[in-house]
């Protein structure tokens, strides 16, 4: 079998990055071992628990299921950049405050989906919010905590707090 590699030429986390990756590289493999950004984690590598998750271009994605060189091009962010942007500061708080967190396994991945969910702006319903993250497993947490932290985000956002 032929060593097939290519050079790729991203953007994480706002810095320009390139490097030569094998084609069968994983985005998150890439991000965790090339670049030591460690926040998103691998989980099943089925893209079914949402372990892996980060954004490209904007859009979530599960990162075990993207290919490094698909992202040639393209903007990645990930729980690092997001983080250390402020962008989620008041998500972190809220899952802190309300204990929506515990292993931390799949919190990363939780964020993210969240604040996606939250950058639509209103209020979602308890039944939205279930259903936006239901792509990301939690084994420690039963969720209700999550829910309530994100709820909290969303009223705070609109202008009301809970």
């Amino acid at each position: 079998m032929s060593d097939m590699r290519c050079d790729i030429e991203l953007t994480v986390n706002g810095e320009t990055v390139m490097e030569t990756v094998e084609a069968r590289t994983t985005l998150v493999d890439f991000l965790r071992e090339t670049l030591a950004l460690t926040g998103s984690h691998v989980g099943c590598e089925h893209g079914v628990c949402g372990a892996c998750t980060v954004r490209v271009d904007g859009a979530i994605v599960r990162g075990c299921l993207m290919l490094a060189a698909q992202c040639n091009g393209a903007k990645v962010e990930t729980i690092e950049g997001v983080s250390d942007s402020g962008q989620i500061a008041d998500l972190q708080s809220a899952f802190e405050r309300r204990n929506a967190l515990q292993c931390g396994f799949c919190t990363p991945g939780m964020l993210l989906t969240a604040q996606e969910l939250l950058s639509n702006g209103g209020v979602p319903s308890r039944e939205t919010i279930r259903e936006h993250i239901s792509g990301n497993y939690c084994r420690c947490t039963g969720y209700q905590a999550i829910v309530d932290a994100i709820e909290a985000v969303a009223q705070a956002r609109a202008g009301g707090r809970k």
